[in-house]
């Protein structure tokens, strides 16, 4: 049976992140996923989940992904309120901010930046998926589909991962009326990426710290 963060066995205080840990973990993780996310608005591609869906809105509406993958996960601050408690919620909040603020960031140091689209895609969601879990280990989430399949993993058993996998399924077909089909193709193999990081490597049951 998997066990959460926040079901971890209260005799081993040795497993719990002190602050540092988690302060950096969570500033590492969302780092190495607005870089993922940079690679993927430089191809003009998508992913799935609220960034996903946040560069989808970005493309025809010229708006900054920051500002929209910031407001479209304010929602969802609710949920993640409601079931995983304020600790989980202010985390994912920092998270987000800290997503939001990178996206502003990365343009301005790396302006004119070029490269392959495979590659952008395929690294891009490598880094995405990477950085979320790093994120997941410090008991915090990118917000969105992010805490709902992570609320579906606890709750129901079922791997966060694939939960994922079926909701940007979803948010990436949608993209067929904003992006051309070679990119929406590029984007499904991204993605299938993404949440292969996430399928076999979040497991709680195999890591300790929380």
């Amino acid at each position: 049976m998997s066990q959460s963060a926040s079901s971890a066995p209260a005799d081993a205080p040795h497993l719990r992140h002190s602050l540092p840990e988690d302060a950096f973990g969570l500033l590492s993780g969302t780092f190495v996923t607005s870089i993922g996310i940079f690679l993927l608005k430089t191809a003009h591609a998508v992913t799935g989940g609220t960034a996903g869906l946040s560069l989808l809105l970005s493309y025809p509406t010229g708006w900054p992904f920051g500002v929209l993958f910031f407001s479209i996960n304010l929602p969802f601050m609710v949920l993640a309120l409601h079931q995983k408690g304020v600790d989980f919620t202010v985390r994912t909040l920092i998270s987000i901010a800290f997503v939001s603020g990178f996206a502003f960031l990365h343009p301005l140091m790396m302006p004119g930046f070029v490269v392959d689209p495979v590659y952008a895609v395929l690294v891009g969601n490598l880094l995405a998926g990477v950085g979320m879990l790093m994120v997941f280990r410090h008991r915090s989430s990118l917000g969105g589909l992010n805490t709902v399949a992570l609320l579906a993993q606890e709750k129901l058993g079922w791997r966060a991962g694939w939960v994922q996998l079926v909701t940007d399924a979803v948010i990436i077909a949608s993209a067929l009326a904003v992006v051309p089909l070679t990119n929406v193709l590029l984007s499904v193999a991204g993605a299938v990426v993404l949440n292969l990081v996430l399928a076999f490597n979040h497991r709680p049951d195999r890591y300790l710290g929380y």
